[in-house]
């Protein structure tokens, strides 16, 4: 497995990440994912993609490192998806792992994510990676 952290601007965004991405985030299209990466890149939003020895992508992540009054810096991570065919063959494992390298690297205390209540599957995985519930994630819909 290559894992590699893509630019801004490079067009594997959309012709290999993108498409996995969508399996997690049905809602994007190429237009809504291009203005948010045009908007994320001034709040320090990355994606990291992980290629199968086919070449093909079979993970992607986003993230951004984010200071905070609570743990001063950490890596949240945005995104966090292995493509249906992929799941169970150590992608998910190989990317958190990149991440925390990067994470470790910028002095972060901690990696974070956010996960739905309803992805119970996701769930074990992340106790097995040994994350912990630490926090109650609230959202208000505006719309």
């Amino acid at each position: 497995m290559k894992i590699i952290d893509l630019e801004h601007g490079d067009a594997r965004l959309i012709t290999d990440l993108l498409p996995v991405l969508l399996e997690l985030r049905p809602h994007l299209t190429e237009e809504l994912f291009l203005s948010i990466l045009e908007e994320g890149q001034g709040q320090g939003l990355r994606f990291t993609a992980a290629y199968g020895a086919d070449g093909l992508c079979v993970g992607a992540a986003g993230w951004r490192i984010v200071a905070t009054t609570s743990v001063v810096r950490k890596l949240y991570v945005d995104d966090l998806v292995t493509s249906a065919a992929s799941r169970s063959t150590g992608v998910g494992s190989a990317l958190l792992a990149h991440l925390e390298q990067h994470a470790q690297a910028a002095g972060c205390a901690v990696l974070a994510l956010d996960s739905g209540t309803q992805r119970t599957d996701a769930h074990r995985f992340y106790f097995r990676e040994r994350m912990a519930v630490t926090a109650f994630s609230f959202d208000k819909p505006l719309r």
